[in-house]
């Protein structure tokens, strides 16, 4: 008798919905179990499992909810193997990256503000089929694993892609329609409003993008009321948890004693000034509590202090008043500059306010372009946008520990505002990488980040399309009341309901990018916002940053290398590389030049010096170079026949005097004419349908013999 149990899945559910007009199906108690929330989620072929997890208990020692969101690439999602040594996925690649961010950032503002136990959500990427977007069914089931799950959460999200391809919103576009699309958006919002926006665009218009997005909402309403179904259908009870708050006793005695004083302090647009002046009110009131009174309540004075500086911030901005005496759409003090470093082939220094970006740019060839091991359908990065934001930025002391994922997105956001106004490479042949270094931070530094760029480009020679600034656009929300300002600094974003990104150029937008600390955005603030941003915009580029290089410098940096490109027949291709590639490897160490060969036939010849990029694609030309009826050459007879001679005329090419054509009268043995090794001038009569080029001594004239 058998002792094997058959498992049944007895509460395997399978639920199935039409959006944007394909079939997006959700299965639920079959996989993972044993966590809060479990759904593996089909859409196309594209399949997702998403899994949602809490700790029993809350982190002690923290004031804020500790959340993490992770997008997992497998690669056999698309049937490949890791081009790494082990053979195995490593660290994140930076599309999964930003891709966690974007679920992250709707969602994390969407639970319960004193919510303290650690929550994780894992996508793991099962199958990808290229024309679904694993990134938004990875959103979806984010919103699908939580809400079923019995962690705190009273909303439902959704989300979709949104392109225009010919006139035409398209939800959800796919691989084709991605390509040809003026604008890549990934949208969230719940069935009211909108949470997160993230956008890269070809010059869109505010009144086109604000439409896309609008009509893209309203299929988002339909996704919100399948997952609310689910929900309703199979969710948990939400659990209980410790609800974590300031103590209220501590802030009451410090707002009493010290609220005129901190308003005093506050009121500065010198962020060094109001970080000392609140710090020395803070340690006086410290000294006046009793060593019991410390022991019970000291351990919160910082989140008491916190939430005192939010208090007076916020009633400020709902009235008008802005810390440092700004109006609301005023831009803080601005100034460019570039070419402050020669040896490096472009800079730019931006500076807003206490907001100070150093860009660096360095022009590569097309073999620097980064190589790309991901389960997307990008294989390769031509253009690289890198940010570092160093703890002296802020006034902070702390080692480096490399780029976290913030400085990941803001990296992303500044090289996605910029790729749309990027020379093709048939009309600038380089890899170019930007470095953005935050030397000051006061608010907005992926902004600056932004008008540094293209300062630096612009000084380095880069015949970019137009260039591209961007600015910030701020929120308060007191009751009914909403309130939008023009470029947020730290005090602002930090103690604020939104930070909207906008970058572009005079024609429209080339990217957004929305952060949310209240429960979505409706219209009204986003059209708004778009308004505002595109103003100040304007500002920053007429007033300041063309004012400081008007226009594309004419020819790239003497550091930089000068670039060349040819095309040549791909069947030659074997002939420049040469046996085990010692012909190529020749042409770099005579003429000091890289040379990069496409499998197309395009080869790129670049160098520190022109004339040296010169030389190499001179020595290219004379290996492709094919003989043509009429040429004269001076060649190395290379063997002897009775009929005649072999005269060597390019590397790899022969042709064949016949002995009649050796000299102006008759020749009995072509031995009484040439030797091997000789160097004479042949005339190439014809070039044969079989490709053999007949060549001619005797009707070579004088006056051609030019060497």
């Amino acid at each position: 008798m058998s002792n094997i149990n058959h498992f049944a899945f007895k509460d395997q559910r399978v639920f199935e919905t039409e959006y944007a007009g394909r079939t997006l199906t959700v299965e639920t108690g079959k996989l993972a179990q044993l966590a809060n929330g479990s759904c593996l989620v089909r859409y196309g072929e594209t399949a997702v499992l998403v899994t949602a997890t809490a700790s029993a208990k809350p982190r002690d020692g923290i004031d804020f909810f500790p959340l993490s969101v992770d997008l997992e690439e497998r690669l056999y999602s698309v049937g490949r193997i890791p081009g790494s040594f082990m053979r195995r996925e490593g660290r994140p690649s930076e599309k999964a990256i930003l891709a966690s961010r974007q679920i992250d950032r709707p969602m994390r503002p969407l639970f319960p503000k004193d919510l303290r136990n650690d929550v994780s959500i894992v996508c793991t990427v099962l199958e990808n089929d290229y024309d679904n977007s694993p990134e938004i069914v990875s959103l979806i089931g984010a919103s699908i694993a939580v809400s079923i799950s019995d962690i705190p959460f009273d909303y439902v999200v959704g989300g979709c892609q949104v392109g225009i391809v010919d006139g035409k919103v398209v939800i959800n576009p796919n691989m084709e329609q991605r390509q040809a699309s003026e604008m890549d958006v990934t949208l969230c919002a719940t069935k009211d409003k909108i949470v997160m926006i993230e956008a890269g665009a070809k010059e869109v218009p505010e009144d086109v993008m604000f439409n896309a997005l609008m009509e893209a909402h309203e299929e988002i309403k339909k996704l919100c009321a399948f997952i609310q179904d689910i929900k309703s259908e199979i969710g948990k009870p939400k659990f209980d948890y410790e609800h974590h708050d300031i103590d209220h006793d501590l802030f009451d005695k410090l707002e009493a004693a010290v609220n005129d004083q901190f308003e005093v302090a506050m009121d500065t647009d010198d962020k060094t000034v109001r970080d000392a002046g609140v710090r020395k009110i803070v340690d006086a009131f410290e000294a006046t509590l009793d060593d019991e009174y410390k022991t019970e309540h000291g351990a919160n004075l910082s989140e008491c202090v916190d939430k005192l500086q939010k208090k007076i911030v916020r009633r400020w901005l709902a009235s008008g008043k802005r810390v440092d005496g700004r109006g609301m759409e005023e831009v803080r003090p601005l100034a460019a500059e570039v070419g402050l470093l020669p040896r490096v082939h472009g800079s730019g220094l931006f500076t807003r306010g206490q907001t100070q970006v150093l860009t660096l740019c360095t022009l590569g060839t097309l073999g620097d372009a980064q190589e790309l091991d991901t389960i997307f359908e990008e294989k390769e990065k031509r253009y690289i946008h890198h940010y570092n934001f160093p703890s002296f930025s802020v006034g902070e002391t702390r080692p480096s520990r490399g780029p976290g994922r913030r400085e990941i997105g803001h990296g992303a956001l500044a090289e996605r505002a910029l790729l749309p106004v990027i020379p093709s490479v048939e009309e600038f042949p380089y890899a170019l990488r930007l470095v953005s270094e935050v030397v000051s931070s006061n608010g907005s530094t992926s902004q600056g980040s932004v008008c540094g760029s293209t300062l630096a480009l612009m000084d380095a020679g880069v015949p970019l399309k137009a260039p591209v600034a961007g600015i910030s656009c701020g929120l308060i929300t007191d009751g009914g009341q909403e309130t939008t300002f023009t470029d947020i600094q730290g005090v602002e974003d930090f103690y604020g309901d939104m930070d909207f990104k906008v970058a572009g150029t005079k024609k429209g937008i080339t990217a957004i990018q929305v952060d949310i600390k209240v429960d979505g955005l409706t219209p009204t603030i986003i059209e708004d916002a778009f308004e505002k941003c595109r103003v100040a915009r304007y500002g920053i580029l007429d007033e300041v940053m063309l004012k400081a290089i008007p226009e594309p410098r004419s020819d790239v940096s003497d550091w930089a290398p000068k670039m060349t490109t040819m095309k040549i027949n791909p069947d030659k291709i074997r002939e420049v590389i040469g046996k085990g590639g010692s012909v190529i490897q020749g042409i770099v160490a005579e003429s000091g030049a890289k040379v990069d060969i496409n499998d197309d036939g395009v080869i790129t010849i670049a160098a520190i010096k022109a004339t040296d990029a010169d030389k190499a694609r001179k020595m290219i030309e004379a290996i492709v170079k094919e003989p043509e009826a009429g040429e004269i050459y001076y060649g190395k007879v290379v063997r002897l026949m009775a009929f005649g001679a072999f005269v060597n005329l390019l590397p790899g090419k022969d042709g064949m005097v016949h002995i009649s054509k050796m000299a102006d009268h008759r020749i009995e043995k072509v031995e009484d004419a040439v030797k091997e090794g000789d160097m004479v001038w042949v005339k190439v009569m014809e070039i044969d349908d079989k490709g053999r080029v007949n060549l001619s001594m005797k009707d070579v004239k004088d006056e051609e013999k030019v060497l």
